[in-house]
């Protein structure tokens, strides 16, 4: 019996790494509008904490077209027996508000073992894992400076650099340079690598699609594959998910990629993850990736680790929902209308 919670702030959370975080009003309004999506994959006995338990019933019952009769909020946690948590991410922040609530520190990580878990989301471990899945037919590369020259040294030679700080939630921690530093690119490197003591530096790749592979970590050394997700952005921020089958989303991204480049892929990311959570870090984790076209025009590379979500995402939320829909494909979307965050399903 769990108790499920939706906190999509968790990444500015982790970057402040701080237990009295307050997320910006977007974040806040994103938890207390979806704050019900967990219902999706918990079980009939569990429970699901929310804002505001009418509003979550009506949400889900619109978008699943079934009731969940355990929504919660935070001023009944301690009626409840529920015997573990589960979260989106787990930082301080998250930690600190469910042990003001009741939740015993048992069920949680502790301060060190979310220490841990913060310092494998650093970057750096993305870049270690991408240099460990090179091989024909797929590119990437990128390094780790706290050094300003590295950069500009780079763009004085005509290179197109993304640059990342460590810690960032999608779509923010990210700038594109070329050519000449201007002055506020110049001022946020800066205060990144006196925040965070480094930026993470890759050339800009022609990108022609987005995708990624969902896992589970057991955190006894087993990872397992969950599936594809096929995922949009705008303008670096996530927007939706293709709801499909396996075989269909494998369809989709084998007119890119060779079907065998991408099952080696996954089953070296089971490999090595498994190796590096051990013990560390159990529950679910993302690998967003990229097809790439080639300088040639002619055919196309896999970036085959973009980013490592250790956390849950959307393409575990898309999976989930797959499995309760018919008449596939559809698009999960998630949209902003009038300050409220609503989740829709529409007919691709």
């Amino acid at each position: 019996m769990k108790l499920h919670i939706f906190n999509p702030e968790h990444d500015l959370a982790l970057a402040a790494n701080l237990s009295n975080f307050t997320a910006p009003h977007a974040g806040r309004q994103l938890r207390a509008d979806l704050g019900f999506i967990p219902a999706i994959w918990a079980a009939a006995e569990d429970y699901v904490l929310v804002e505001n338990v009418e509003d979550a019933e009506c949400r889900f019952l619109r978008l699943m077209r079934r009731p969940f009769e355990r929504f919660i909020t935070k001023e009944q946690i301690r009626q409840c027996p529920f015997t573990a948590v589960d979260v989106w991410g787990w930082d301080l922040a998250i930690r600190a508000y469910l042990l003001r609530w009741g939740v015993e520190s048992a069920m949680m990580p502790s301060v060190t073992q979310i220490d841990t878990i913060r310092l494998l989301s650093h970057r750096r471990y993305a870049m270690q894992l991408l240099e460990s899945l090179q091989m024909p037919g797929t590119i990437g590369n990128s390094f780790e400076t706290d050094q300003m020259a590295a950069i500009t040294d780079r763009l004085h030679n005509g290179e197109q650099l993304v640059v990342k700080a460590p810690w960032s939630s999608s779509g923010r921690g990210v700038r594109f340079m070329n050519d000449e530093m201007n002055i506020y690119d110049s001022g946020w490197l800066n205060h990144v690598i006196e925040k965070q003591g480094s930026v993470m530096v890759e050339p800009y790749y022609n990108k022609v699609k987005d995708f990624g592979m969902e896992f589970l970590s057991d955190g006894c050394g087993s990872v397992s594959y969950v599936g594809l997700s096929l995922f949009q952005t705008s303008n670096g921020t996530y927007t939706g998910n293709i709801l499909a089958p396996e075989e269909e989303k494998m369809s989709m991204i084998s007119r890119y990629i060779p079907t065998d480049l991408l099952e080696t892929v996954q089953q070296k990311i089971c490999a090595s993850m498994g190796v590096l959570l051990k013990d560390r870090y159990a529950g679910a984790f993302g690998i967003d990736m990229m097809v790439v076209r080639r300088d040639d025009g002619d055919g196309f590379w896999l970036h085959p680790c973009v980013e490592i979500n250790l956390r849950r995402t959307m393409g575990h939320v898309a999976i989930s929902l797959t499995n309760h829909c018919s008449g596939l494909p559809k698009l999960m979307k998630i949209e902003c209308i009038s300050n409220v965050y609503k989740i829709k399903i529409n007919k691709r």
